[in-house]
């Protein structure tokens, strides 16, 4: 594999970006990028950003939401940070798909750190890494809210999975609102502090996403895609529910007694397996998709 800093760094000239771009303001004076340029990147093509201190709840959904995009053909865009935008990116190659990094920095300034080899593997898989600032550019705390209106000007919806009060996701959805494209958000407990950004705005006007049909439904597709949680390893509890519910369905009760173990873990479980799209509950019993 090349490394990142082996590629060229190339610019673009306004009349070949995509046309989103140009209805963005403060407008771009100019765009930066690594990468093979390919305009049918960005015919279909969903902003996934989010938290950068992600909970394992976020990280399901956003894995969910992802791998469930990337069947039905879409990019993934997103912001190349930590958290649900790492998330997002890794999810995105794991499933064969293509993404696009906006960074907050110039294009040899790598922020963060530990997403080296990530920068890498987008190229590799026919992705970009694109920025409006010079080469040497460092990420400041102003640079990160100008990136945002790229990654939704790059775009033809905003997904938010999880956002705290003051999170930046929310400048990322203010931004879209701005830009008149759809915004969704993944509900969370009331008690999640990394919920209260998400909840916010779904009280405020975005749609609510629980998985990528819920995005898909938005920008007018019909086809439906169903996600069994390829990209998600099972924990040996999980993997003991999977094979007693694969020889019958059974109920939370009779999942206990099977496993011997009380109902407080065993809903747990059946929790993570719901969201990693393994299982499903019908009439109170619980299958294997």
């Amino acid at each position: 594999m090349v490394g990142w800093r082996e590629r060229e760094i190339k610019s673009l000239n306004s009349q070949a970006w995509p046309k989103g771009l140009g209805r963005v303001t403060p407008k771009i004076k100019q765009l930066y990028y690594r990468g093979n340029w390919d305009s049918k990147l960005f015919t279909k093509a969903v902003a996934v950003v989010g938290a950068r201190r992600m909970t394992k709840y976020g990280e399901v959904m956003t894995r969910k939401i992802v791998a469930g995009l990337v069947e039905a053909g879409y990019t993934i865009v997103s912001g190349f940070m930590y958290g649900v935008d790492t998330m997002a990116h890794k999810t995105c190659l794991d499933n064969k798909g293509r993404t696009v990094a906006v960074l907050g920095s110039g294009l040899d300034c790598l922020t963060p750190a530990e997403n080296d080899n990530l920068y890498s593997q987008i190229l590799e898989s026919g992705g970009l890494v694109i920025s409006e600032f010079q080469a040497k550019q460092e990420a400041k705390l102003w640079t990160f809210p100008y990136r945002n209106r790229i990654v939704v000007g790059l775009s033809r919806a905003l997904v938010v999975v999880e956002a705290g009060e003051k999170s930046g996701s929310l400048v990322t959805a203010n931004w879209a609102f701005k830009q008149k494209k759809p915004v969704l958000a993944v509900p969370g407990a009331v008690t999640s502090s990394l919920s209260v950004g998400t909840n916010w705005l779904i009280k405020n006007g975005a749609k609510l996403a629980t998985d990528a049909n819920d995005v898909l439904a938005v920008l007018g597709e019909n086809n439906r895609v169903k996600w069994k949680g390829r990209t998600l390893p099972l924990s040996g509890e999980e993997k003991a529910v999977v094979e007693l519910l694969r020889r019958e369905e059974m109920d939370a009760d009779e999942i206990c007694r099977k496993l011997n173990k009380p109902v407080s873990v065993v809903s747990i479980l059946l929790s993570n397996l719901g969201l990693k799209g393994v299982i499903e509950e019908s009439g109170g019993k619980f299958m294997v998709v």
